[in-house]
This record gives structure tokens, C-alpha cells and sequence, in this order.
């Protein structure tokens, strides 16, 4: 009748994980684009470049932490993170449109595209690690 509640308990933990490390990560993330955005590159530019750095900073966060008991795949995690960045850009320049701050329509851009990123890696680059007997 569902899962026991060991396996409830443990997804919990491995979504409070997932948003531990996502703050030390949004941290990274938004210290480079803010960075960025104050020595004058345009927040396209921004966005890119501290997504990049993001993503490699954030396989080692979420690999080692967060999805630690699985098996992770570097390359379905770049090709999450490129959809991610698309996503992030849609939402970043419709906000844009409305916010006349970039770092705020950075921040909140952020926050939206956490949620589907943590199903995403949930679901496509970390699985769990299978055991031979």
C-alpha cells in the first residue's frame, strides 16, 4: 500500500538534502552572477557564465550529498543542467519584462527553477544504485 514509512522518512531527508546543498549552491550561483552583473556584463552573459560555473560546482555538491547513495550520470546531469539553463533564461527574460532589477529577477528565477531541477535529477541523472547478490 505505498512505501513504508523508513522510505518516506528517507525521501524527506534526501529532499531536505537536495535544498541543503541547494542553498550553498544558489549561493555560488548568484555570488557569480551578481559578481558578474557588477563588473558590467549584461545579464545574459551573466546568467550563462555563472551557470556554467554552477553546474560544475553543483554535480559535486548533489553527487556527494544530496544523491550520495546513487548513481549518478555526469553526462544526463549536463544535459539537465542545459535544459535548466533554457528553462532559466525563459523565465529570466519574462521577468525582466515586469522587474526592473536583475538581481532580483535573477533571485527569483532561482527559486522557480529549483523545484523542477531536484524532480529532474531525482528522476533522470541520479538512480539508485543497484545490489548484486
Amino acid at each position: 500500500m505505498g512505501q513504508s514509512f523508513f522510505g518516506l522518512a528517507a525521501n524527506w531527508r534526501q529532499v531536505l538534502r537536495y535544498y541543503q546543498a541547494g542553498i550553498v549552491n544558489t549561493l555560488f550561483g548568484y555570488g557569480c552572477f551578481a559578481a558578474l552583473v557588477w563588473l558590467s556584463f549584461d545579464i545574459f552573459t551573466a546568467q550563462i557564465l555563472s551557470h556554467i560555473f554552477g553546474t560544475i560546482f553543483n554535480y559535486f555538491t548533489y553527487s556527494r550529498y544530496s544523491f550520495s547513495d546513487e548513481e549518478g550520470s555526469a553526462f544526463r546531469f549536463i544535459l539537465s543542467y542545459v535544459a535548466n539553463y533554457l528553462i532559466s533564461l525563459v523565465i529570466l527574460y519574462g521577468l525582466t519584462q515586469f522587474i526592473s532589477s536583475a538581481y532580483f529577477a535573477g533571485l527569483l528565477t532561482i527559486l522557480v527553477v529549483s523545484v523542477v531541477n531536484f524532480f529532474v535529477l531525482k528522476r533522470f541523472v541520479f538512480r539508485a544504485i543497484e545490489k548484486q547478490s
